[in-house]
């Protein structure tokens, strides 16, 4: 197949293209920066306000996987334009030039679109492509771990000093990037089991995982013991403020993100899983935690 790709320089994307370009597939891929010549890979200049550049993305794909998404933003405008207008874009872009088959990533925070403003901004997403004549399928990961993930590396660092904080209550499911990749390739040919359905994927941890429980098995992979630190909502959103302080437009912790981890429950429901005959997780999630943090190590970031 040829496939357009958004997204495919983030955590995500690498990985999808990691694994496209190993079953032999060809691609398209959008980039706001140069990159390296890649064998299989199509760079194209631009990003997902620019018409022209997503017309020659999608131009001849068989099919658009949309992976990229603002995920952290200063204000409910950035998000808007990132995952809506974004969204918006591509989507016309796709139609125009005849490509049917689309593969929207959203997020498990579109479920709860009152909480924040980033989970707003992906319901919205999750309607422009909805509204589409697109044979389309939207996938709401959860919580994503792996090999170059910078947002879970926190919760590694932190129990590498051998203290997590933690939301107080709930739970979270996980899921590991190379499974969500492969699902991703899966979804591709479109079938009457996939096509006009929105997936909430996971690790097959019914349940999923209780805070305490998780921040424990990511101090277990680092070799540590780490004291749990359970932050109610109230002391999240100090924490986010002091993080704000302290790291400005680079927090991590931030008033919207306090607001979203404060939900007691962002586990994928049982009624929205991926039919098993489509695809199922493989990786363990305690060995692939463990893998990860020794990536982390390898690289010098722990």
């Amino acid at each position: 197949m040829i496939i357009a790709l958004t997204g495919a320089t983030g955590f995500v994307g690498q990985a999808f293209v990691d694994l496209a370009l190993a079953a032999g597939h060809q691609l398209t891929a959008l980039a706001r920066a140069p990159q390296d010549p890649r064998p299989g890979v199509e760079w194209i200049s631009g990003d997902l306000e620019n018409r022209a550049a997503l017309a020659t993305l999608v131009r001849d794909a068989d099919a658009v996987v949309h992976i990229a998404g603002v995920v952290n933003a200063p204000d409910r405008e950035a998000f808007e334009i990132g995952n809506v207008r974004g969204t918006l874009n591509l989507v016309e872009a796709a139609g125009k030039e005849g490509v049917s088959r689309f593969v929207h990533v959203s997020s498990l925070s579109a479920r709860e679109p009152s909480l924040s403003a980033y989970g707003a901004s992906k319901a919205r997403g999750e309607t422009v492509v909805k509204a589409t004549l697109l044979d389309w399928t939207i996938v709401r990961p959860p919580a994503i771990y792996g090999p170059r993930d910078k947002e879970m590396f926190e919760l590694f660092r932190a129990a590498r000093w051998g203290l997590v904080p933690m939301p107080k209550e709930g739970r979270a499911s996980l899921i590991h990037v190379e499974d969500l990749a492969r699902l991703l390739l899966a979804l591709l040919p479109g079938s009457l089991r996939v096509s006009g359905h929105t997936f909430e994927p996971d690790d097959g941890r019914a349940g999923g995982w209780e805070h305490r429980e998780l921040a424990l098995a990511i101090g277990w992979a680092v070799g540590r013991r780490p004291k749990v630190l359970s932050l109610s909502p109230a002391a999240l959103r100090r924490a986010a403020g002091i993080d704000g302080f302290l790291r400005g437009r680079g927090a991590k912790m931030t008033q919207d993100r306090a607001a979203y981890f404060s939900h007691p429950d962002w586990t994928g429901q049982p009624s929205a899983q991926v039919p098993h005959e489509v695809w199922e997780a493989t990786v363990e999630t305690r060995t692939g935690l463990k893998t990860t943090a020794q990536w982390y190590r390898e690289q010098g970031w722990l």
